[in-house]
This record gives C-alpha cells, sequence and structure tokens, in this order.
C-alpha cells in the first residue's frame, strides 16, 4: 500500500502502557477507533490502508474480521485496566465499514460497549460509500447503536467523480442522506473534495448546492491532496492530469464557506463546518485536542496521554498477531512535552475556539502578535483565533507560530 508508517521504538507484545499514562488519561474524553481496511474498488487519489479482496489469506478475510477486531478490543480492556471511564465516541473508518455486515459493526461497537461502556450521549458513527447501504442496512445499523453517519459524496459531477475513480452516480449520496434520516440517524454528514483536476467553479458550486438540497447537518470539505504513490499521483507525473492550482483552491474555499454559512452551517474547524454544536464530529474533535483513542484494527494509530502507537499494516500480519495473543503494534513512540505543545498548535489552530495563547513560547507570541497585525487572526480574550483569511492562509500561520 502506498501509505507508510513512521519506523518509532519496539513495542511490548503485551501492549502494557506507562502506568503515568493510563493515570492521565483517567481525566481526558475517551474515544475508539474502528478502521475496516476493505474497499469494493480502490479510488485514485486514496493512500489510506484499504484492500480490495476480500480474502487475503492467513486470517485476513472480510468474513473473520469482526472476530478479529473484537480481540483487539479485549487486549485494549486488559491494558488500560485502570482506566474507569465510559467511552464518548466510537468512529468506524476505512476503506468501507459498511462492506461488512450490519451485525459484524453491530458486534464491533457491543465489545467496545461491553468492555467499556458508552457515555449515555456517547456519539457512534460510521463512514459510508452511498452505494454501499440501502435502507434496510441502515435500519439495522440505527438499531445496533449507531446515531451519526458520513457519506462519502465528494462531488455531484459525473466527471469528477469519473477522475476521482469514485463509483457511486452523482445523486446516490443525497439519496442516502435522505434513508438515514428516515432510518433514525441523529447526525448526518457528507464529505466533500474540491480541487479535482478538471474541475470547474461552477462544477463545485453544483456540488455545494447539491449537497445542501438534502440538508445535513454536517458538511466536511477537504481540498484535495496528491498523495505520493496513487493512481492520481501517477497521473499528474505523466502529464495526463494538471495539478490542483492554490488560487483556485483558495476561490473554492471561500465559496465553500459562503455557501454552507448562508445555510446555516458554520465553521468549526478549518474544513468542517455544522448546523449546531450538537451536529459537530466530537470524534474529530477528540483528535484535534489530543485527547485518548484507541485504534483498532490494521494501520489504525492510537493515543494515550503521550504514548502513541500504530499497528502492522497487513490485516494478515494483524490477524496473526491477535490469534497468538500478541499485540498488533508495529511500533511506538513517546512524545515528550515539547512535541505535545508543538502539536496542540498545529491543531488547536484551526479550530473556531482558538490556541490558547499560554501554549506558544516567546518566539512564537511574538509571531502571533505579527500574525494579529497582518490580519490573519484575532485575540479573543486569551484565544488566537483565526480570521476568514487566516484560514486560507492556516499552514503559513502555523509556520508562523513555530519559528
Amino acid at each position: 500500500m502506498p501509505s507508510t508508517l513512521p519506523e518509532g521504538e519496539v513495542a511490548p507484545l503485551d501492549g502494557a502502557l506507562p502506568e503515568s499514562a493510563v493515570r492521565e488519561a483517567a481525566s481526558r474524553p475517551l474515544g475508539f477507533y474502528l478502521h475496516v481496511p476493505f474497499c469494493a474498488s480502490r479510488c485514485g487519489y486514496c493512500d489510506f490502508n484499504t484492500y480490495t479482496a476480500r480474502e487475503l489469506g492467513g486470517g485476513g478475510s472480510q468474513a473473520s474480521y469482526a472476530e478479529t477486531a473484537v480481540r483487539e478490543v479485549l487486549l485494549a480492556r486488559r491494558v488500560l485496566g485502570e482506566l474507569d471511564r465510559p467511552v464518548d465516541t466510537v468512529f468506524f473508518g476505512g476503506g468501507t465499514p459498511t462492506l461488512l455486515p450490519a451485525a459484524d459493526l453491530g458486534r464491533m461497537l457491543a465489545a467496545v460497549r461491553d468492555e467499556f461502556g458508552l457515555a449515555p450521549d456517547a456519539e457512534v458513527t460510521t463512514e459510508a460509500n452511498p452505494e454501499s447501504v440501502d435502507p434496510a442496512y441502515l435500519d439495522e445499523l440505527r438499531a445496533v447503536g449507531f446515531n451519526r453517519v458520513s457519506f462519502g459524496m465528494q462531488s455531484a459531477s459525473s466527471h469528477v467523480l469519473k477522475i476521482l475513480d469514485r463509483q457511486h452516480t452523482p445523486g446516490r449520496a443525497l439519496q442516502a442522506v435522505k434513508e438515514a434520516t428516515a432510518a433514525g440517524f441523529e447526525h448526518v454528514n457528507l464529505d466533500l473534495i474540491y480541487g479535482t483536476p478538471g474541475e470547474s467553479l461552477d462544477d463545485w458550486r453544483a456540488s455545494l448546492e447539491s449537497a445542501l438540497s438534502a440538508q445535513p447537518d454536517h458538511v466536511s470539505a477537504y481540498a484535495l491532496i496528491v498523495e505520493d504513490g496513487t493512481q492520481l499521483a501517477r497521473r499528474i507525473r505523466r502529464g495526463e492530469l494538471p495539478m490542483p492550482d492554490d488560487d483556485d483552491l483558495a476561490d473554492k474555499y471561500v465559496l465553500a464557506d459562503e455557501l454552507l454559512s448562508a445555510e446555516g452551517l458554520r465553521w468549526y474547524e478549518v474544513s468542517n463546518w455544522a448546523r449546531s454544536t450538537a451536529a459537530r464530529c466530537r470524534h474529530n474533535e477528540l483528535y484535534w485536542r489530543g485527547d485518548t483513542w484507541w485504534g483498532i484494527g490494521p494501520g489504525a494509530h492510537s493515543h494515550v496521554a503521550g504514548t502513541r502507537w500504530w499497528n502492522v499494516k497487513h490485516p494478515s500480519a494483524y490477524a496473526e498477531r491477535l490469534n497468538t495473543n500478541q499485540s498488533p503494534a508495529q511500533a511506538r513512540e513517546t512524545l515528550d512535552e515539547e512535541t505535545r505543545r508543538i502539536e496542540r498548535v498545529l491543531l488547536e489552530v484551526r479550530l473556531e475556539a482558538g490556541l490558547p495563547r499560554e501554549v506558544l513560547d516567546e518566539p512564537g507570541r511574538a509571531a502571533a502578535d505579527q500574525v494579529v497585525e497582518d490580519g490573519l487572526a484575532v485575540m479573543d480574550g486569551d484565544r488566537l483565533v483565526l480570521t476568514d483569511r487566516g484560514r486560507l492562509l492556516a499552514d503559513a500561520v502555523v509556520r508562523d507560530l513555530l519559528p
């Protein structure tokens, strides 16, 4: 697979964590990410750890996947034995989780609930390709405990979907939103991508208007990133397609914010808009604020109080580790205080709530004054908050704040 994992340090075979990490985690929100690495086909822009075969050998099959993932949930319970708090968020991603039977997703969710408990208001999300679900499937998901679904719409333009190698028709995502609402899902997100080669500003406007017509309560809009090793990168390298243009991306971001805001969706992270505070993706907020999450599945990453680790990538290797009562962790790293501070700057400056000024060091505070003077941010109390123009230049702001 094109995506790579860092080297890190050796992870213990039993998955044990420092006692201090488990103690600190008790005071932070807890989430679980469950990675389902299977897809019906590979999208040309994707570098996620995914596989298109139903049977990969060595125990790496769709049919046995839920059982294997449950084994890692049980491992998490042993490792976090001193942690006594319910799970705030559960997120199934991929891949395409909804390629598995809804009962398998329910079984994995039940393992998390049985071992850790779910908070009364727990957010339970699954990603889904629009063509991978139908009303009966969504009804079953709702019945086993899911209350949020995120559909990968990407675009309403047929020629854009073709370049991205997406398989669904332009209108299918809109119908899926209606079906999810009818099934009783409390929150529905649509994922969009802008900047695909050949996408005009009018194409992007049509995609936004189409998405809004379905009335989701959350929209994520991401600029296309050309990842090394993907089919899209190879096509661009061969000159078949142009690279995304920064000015075009900026124009499309401005249009997205304009149209989404006009329909009552407010930005709360640079690439995410929600109709209300309740509609925000709390699981992603957990990542952005450096809280605690355990990543289940091949290639999944976890973080507990400054200890971060990542699992072996291949489903067969993942299954082999767990079937022999070993942690699937390939390696891990312990973040020192300065690294954790830097990561706070990288992530929290992108949030509507802004970055506490106290997180910055002395050169960073001087840079923050200049950022404000340049009109890229304002001070809201003790927090540095990006302006509309600052959101367009968020990466540059971060570079300034970390001189």
